[in-house]
């Protein structure tokens, strides 16, 4: 973790952010292309290497003012910068602390910031340790089922033994919508982070095993499709071979022809195409067939 110290009585570069939240503790690289976001960096290069994080409340946004930005977000200290070809930057940036922005300064060139603290409370007890092992929990559900976690994030996680930098790290792995993670940074209390992201991953929980029973739905479907499709490619074989193949597709087709042309009833043209797919699956030379085929015409 890094060993910077902010000041809060100075002000800082401001980099908006889209579709992304950085909790302090978190590592993560971002893509800047945006002028003024890259003349932030710049500028905090330049100084002390903080930069002040703080996500639009619209990811389309492309030139955001301050109503367009939340109120609550994180300086960090930009640990690599890499300027790409394309004029993009890469830049590596670790969360420090949690801040409330009270000022806002536009310099034309970049936009400036006055943060002010949010403290940290200091929870411990019997509860909180309750609150923590429940939260592990849910979170060992969540990694079994969201592949892209890896499993070494549990244990790094229940190696912490500070309560918000343990609930930060947490929330830092789940995969959800932006405002709700929003709404664990706008939250100083531990004990509260912790209660709102328990509810927040078990809703994820919840869709994922929705989406999961879906997915095995889907995949019966089309297990069963391509069977299907297979079984009747090699009865199309066998009856060529049998010399049945070509005539029995011409005299299906013509049948379908038939009812196509007949004029029935909706209902009487679905219980005609049930029998000619029934007939289609049959010998043609058996009793049955024959039935069937009499049936149909």
């Amino acid at each position: 973790m890094t060993n910077k110290t902010i000041n809060f009585d100075k002000k800082y570069p401001l980099l908006p952010l889209r579709d992304v939240v950085v909790f302090p503790y978190m590592v993560i690289p971002l893509f800047v292309g945006r002028e003024k976001s890259v003349n932030a960096l710049d500028a905090a290069m330049k100084d002390e290497r903080l930069i002040v994080l703080l996500t639009q409340t619209d990811a389309q946004n492309s030139s955001p003012e301050r109503e367009d930005l939340y109120d609550v977000g994180t300086v960090a200290e930009i640990l690599q910068l890499l300027k790409l070809p394309d004029g993009t930057i890469k830049v590596l940036v670790e969360g420090i602390s949690r801040c409330y922005v009270s000022e806002y300064e536009d310099k034309d060139s970049y936009v400036e910031t006055g943060i002010k603290r949010i403290e940290r409370q200091i929870e411990t007890g019997p509860d909180t340790d309750g609150l923590r092992r429940a939260l592990l929990d849910v979170f060992e559900k969540y990694i079994k089922l969201n592949k892209k976690v890896p499993k070494e994030a549990l244990t790094s996680a229940e190696s912490i033994d500070d309560l918000s930098q343990f609930t930060d790290v947490v929330a830092s792995h789940i995969e959800m919508r932006v405002e709700y993670k929003q709404s664990l940074l706008d939250l100083g209390s531990s004990v509260d982070r912790i209660n709102r992201l328990i509810e927040l991953i078990n809703g994820e929980i919840e869709v994922m095993y929705i989406e999961k029973k879906i997915q095995g739905q889907v995949r019966k479907q089309m297990e069963k499709t391509q069977k299907e499709y297979y079984l009747n490619e090699q009865m199309k074989v066998i009856k060529k071979e049998l010399g049945q193949g070509e005539g029995e597709v011409d005299e299906i087709a013509e049948l379908k022809k038939s009812i196509d042309e007949a004029g029935m009833s909706e209902e009487a043209k679905t219980k005609a195409l049930q029998e000619l797919k029934r007939l289609e699956k049959m010998p043609p030379m058996s009793a049955e067939s024959a039935v069937v085929r009499n049936y149909i015409e």
